[in-house]
């Protein structure tokens, strides 16, 4: 299950915006926002530049993506 709230932690600490994040992620702000909301899942490749983007460590990345 997805931990929206830490994601838009981690959104915050960086000082982006959603449309910044869905472009540099290469999708329109839409899909991200259903991917957010559980619409739709991220790839791995997604998780990956995300983690990157949002300059994430792996614990962290596991706790936004993998969360119970």
């Amino acid at each position: 299950m997805f931990d929206e709230p830490l994601f838009r932690y981690m959104l915050n600490r960086r000082h982006l915006s959603m449309s910044v994040v869905a472009d540099r992620l290469g999708v329109n702000e839409v899909t991200l926002y259903r991917k957010i909301k559980g619409k739709s899942d991220f790839s791995r490749a997604e998780i990956q530049a995300l983690k990157t983007i949002l300059g994430m460590t792996t614990d962290e990345c596991v706790r936004v993506f993998f969360a119970d």
